[in-house]
Formats: structure tokens, C-alpha cells, sequence
């Protein structure tokens, strides 16, 4: 392990490392592929500070799979049960929450105007992403099928640059995801709520592009 590795296999070959990367805002799944030492540079963090923290990880705080070494039906599985079926109770249950608080506080100054109505868009394009990926791709990938996979592949990630993208609007929207000191218990759980879905969202697509993806064409 050192700074010449990529995001994305330091992230593969480390799952803790990913919770690091999280917490230094270091996109490790969409922008993965790029050298450790290259990102810090441009971000003026320390390379070296980065590799101990991951050592240091507690590697029971993630899940601490070796996915890249798991079957491919069973990382298939696992995406499934737990990001897509996730992100189908949890963006539903975010918009109901905005909504609330875009119209209980429309007077005050750091009320997220907007986040209802782009979390919606978010919805429809999640969803339909999910359902190609569940009904074409995967079983594709699942019948051994992995290396005819190229052009839905590409696709998909392309959508993921897309979900990358909406989640930098959501911080946007919402001042960096920092509810105001006036903020109400709702408005609090709102900004939590979306923590927890870039944070999964990124280890979600982290683990298609990088793992599933790659493994399925042979790259």
C-alpha cells in the first residue's frame, strides 16, 4: 500500500479505506482510478497522513468483505439486498422530510428551497437506474455472461457520474449538509439522512464500478 495505489483498489483491497476517504471528502468511486498521491496533491493533503489513517481503520467498522475475492453472484446479491433495496425506502422517506421543512421554514434564510423537488428527480433517475441494472445487467453478469457486457456497463456508469453529480447538488442546496443552530428535529434528521445516503450511495457505485464491473469484463 502506498501513494502510487488508486483510490479505487486501495478501497478494494482495504475496505476500511473507504470510510477514510469518505471523511476527507476523496471521491473513491466515481473518480477512483486516479493515484492517492495525485488527488492529495490537488486536494493539499498529506499522502502519507492518509495511508496511516487507513491502517489505523478499525476494520470491523466496515464490513470488512473482500468483495473482489467474493463469488460474483454473491456481491450481486449483496448489492442488491443491501444498497438497492436501501435507497428504495430511504429516498422516498428523504423527500417526505424535505418537503416538510422546505414548507415549515420557507421564511428562513438557510431553508434547502429546492431539495424537494431535486430529490425527486433523484428518485426517478435512481430508480430506473436500479431496475436496468436488476433486470439486464446483472443477470447477464450472474449467467457468466460478464464479458458481453461492455455497452450496458459503460452506460451505467455514466448514470453513476450523473448520481455523483446530484449529490454534489444536494450539498449545495443544503449549505454542506450543516442545519442552521435554529434548525427543528426534523430539518436535523433530513441533513443526517443525506449523509447516510451519499456515504452509501458512493460505497454502492464504488463497489459496481470497481469490483463488479471490472471483474464481469475481465479488466
Amino acid at each position: 500500500m502506498n501513494s502510487s495505489t488508486t483510490l479505487a483498489e486501495l478501497a478494494v483491497t482495504h475496505p476500511a479505506a473507504a470510510r477514510v476517504f469518505y471523511r476527507h471528502r476523496l471521491d473513491f468511486c466515481c473518480g477512483g482510478r486516479r493515484p492517492l498521491a495525485d488527488v492529495c496533491r490537488e486536494r493539499h493533503l498529506d499522502a502519507d497522513s492518509i495511508l496511516a489513517a487507513i491502517e489505523a481503520e478499525d476494520p470491523v467498522a466496515s464490513d470488512g468483505v473482500r468483495w473482489d475475492q467474493a463469488p460474483l453472484d454473491t456481491l450481486v446479491q449483496h448489492i442488491v439486498s443491501t444498497y438497492h433495496d436501501r435507497l428504495r425506502r430511504q429516498i422516498p422517506e428523504l423527500l417526505v422530510m424535505a418537503r416538510k421543512v422546505e414548507m415549515r421554514h420557507a421564511d428562513k434564510p438557510a431553508c434547502p428551497r429546492g431539495l424537494a423537488a431535486h430529490l425527486e428527480g433523484m428518485e426517478t433517475a435512481v430508480f430506473d437506474h436500479l431496475q436496468k441494472e436488476e433486470q439486464i445487467l446483472f443477470p447477464l453478469i450472474v449467467s457468466g455472461q460478464g464479458a458481453l457486457a461492455a455497452s450496458p456497463v459503460h452506460v451505467m456508469e455514466l448514470e453513476h457520474e450523473h448520481h455523483g453529480e446530484d449529490l454534489q447538488t444536494v450539498r449545495q442546496l443544503t449549505g454542506d449538509l450543516e442545519p442552521p443552530a435554529y434548525a427543528c428535529t426534523t430539518w436535523r434528521a433530513l441533513y443526517l439522512g443525506l449523509q447516510q445516503l451519499e456515504q452509501e450511495l458512493m460505497q454502492h457505485i464504488h463497489l459496481e464500478n470497481n469490483v463488479l464491473f471490472r471483474r464481469a469484463l475481465g479488466a
